[in-house]
């Protein structure tokens, strides 16, 4: 009998957390915040670079580096249009673009600003209603140089409407022969590194491969390993005790109660399977950015460590469930001359055991040339570069260090 009437207080409190809608009146309030840039306040897990965090950083599969930046008080309109925003609605990472244009060097801090550049509403098929949103994030260091920009695009769904829709129910739980799973693992022993050996422009020719690396199987291992080393999602990051409390009483909308009546993140969808089944999903899955960095490492595994990534531009297609695997794989599409920068414009793809494609993307490489050895950096935007050495030094007229 206890355990029935769990299962019904899980149910009201699940039939709760899915009941927000996307309206109209959030939609407009979204498209009133385009083009409002702020400082970023939120105080992430790796603020200022150095050997140590920068290995776990790389173990963990991390995200970005960054350090409170102080700035004028977001005005109150904007305050307003934001407050309780897409309340209860879910959202999904969907891809990304990367431009980079500077190295960081250990010792180096890096500041950030960011605001919305685009609203978009869809129709999905997984999640019927849907807004699309893209965010930048400049990334600049303490001399006020952008070091990259980055562009994340958020899909916002119904979580009724997703559960409802079951799109995916039908996906079973990967599961491995002995033979599929060292299958796996020859992958893994096969996978070739460039290294600190200089893979030249000349030698590089359109339609090479640029070999092939597998990802997985995913566990929750892997999600525990990629909190660990460095990707705080803040302000959402999973948090314990009394800083679990305060933001309890911060964004309550983003706990929802689990099985045991316990106030969980929502996020918790990447390691609990029963939440992920509430919203429509047959078990839990990756976040997309952890998709991100393996493709980041498999195009400078390819490259080599003198070449340099300029530009990356990923879509997540599909979910990674626990227990899948990605092969990943890629080809040249061009090489060509831009001024003194010798450039390589490569595809690549991930594919999962099912055949499907879950992640399509794009990449530029500067790579060194027998006439110039070292690549070059793009240059940033003048009027970009003017607003980061005034938001740097706006922070700094605060107090900021």
């Amino acid at each position: 009998m206890a355990d029935a009437k769990g299962d019904i207080k899980q149910s009201e409190e699940w039939q709760k957390a899915v009941a927000y809608e996307i309206t109209d009146a959030d939609i407009e309030r979204q498209r009133a915040l385009l083009g409002f840039d702020q400082a970023a306040k939120t105080r992430e897990y790796i603020q200022t670079a150095t050997e140590d965090n920068i290995r776990n950083f790389a173990h963990g599969m991390g995200d970005d580096i960054n350090r409170p930046m102080r700035g004028d008080p977001v005005p109150d309109e904007i305050k307003a249009l934001r407050k309780s925003l897409f309340k209860g609605i879910h959202v999904f990472v969907s891809g990304s673009q990367w431009d980079f244009y500077r190295p960081i060097f250990p010792g180096d801090t890096i500041y950030s600003f960011n605001g919305d550049e685009s609203c978009e509403v869809k129709q999905s098929e997984f999640a019927g209603r849907s807004v699309i949103t893209v965010r930048r994030d400049v990334k600049l260091n303490q001399r006020g140089e952008v070091v990259a920009v980055y562009r994340i695009l958020r899909v916002l769904t119904e979580r009724k409407t997703a559960a409802k829709k079951g799109k995916y129910s039908a996906i079973e739980p990967a599961r491995y022969t002995d033979e599929e799973m060292q299958a796996v693992e020859d992958i893994y022993a096969q996978e070739a590194v460039q290294g600190s050996a200089k893979r030249w422009f000349e030698d590089v020719g359109k339609g090479d491969s640029l070999g092939l690396q597998a990802k997985g199987p995913l566990t929750v291992t892997d999600v525990i390993c990629f909190h660990a080393g460095g990707y705080g999602f803040v302000p959402y990051a999973p948090t314990a005790n009394r800083l679990a409390h305060k933001n309890r009483q911060r964004i309550p909308a983003f706990y929802v109660k689990n099985e045991h009546g316990i106030p969980d993140v929502a996020q918790r969808l990447h390691w609990d399977p029963t939440w992920a089944q509430a919203i429509g999903n047959p078990m839990a899955y990756d976040y997309g950015v952890m998709r991100e960095n393996f493709l980041w490492q498999y195009l400078s595994d390819w490259a080599g460590d003198d070449a340099i990534i300029t530009h990356v531009h990923d879509e997540i297609r599909k979910f990674n469930y626990m227990g899948d695997v990605q092969r990943v794989t890629g080809e040249v599409l061009a090489k060509r001359q831009d001024g003194k920068r010798t450039l390589v414009d490569v595809a690549v793809k991930f594919t999962n055991q099912r055949d499907e494609e879950t992640v399509r993307a794009t990449a530029t490489i500067a790579l060194p040339s027998k006439d110039r050895p070292l690549p070059l950096y793009p240059e940033v935007p003048e009027e970009l570069a003017e607003k980061a050495v005034r938001m740097l030094a706006r922070h700094r007229e605060l107090g900021g260090d």
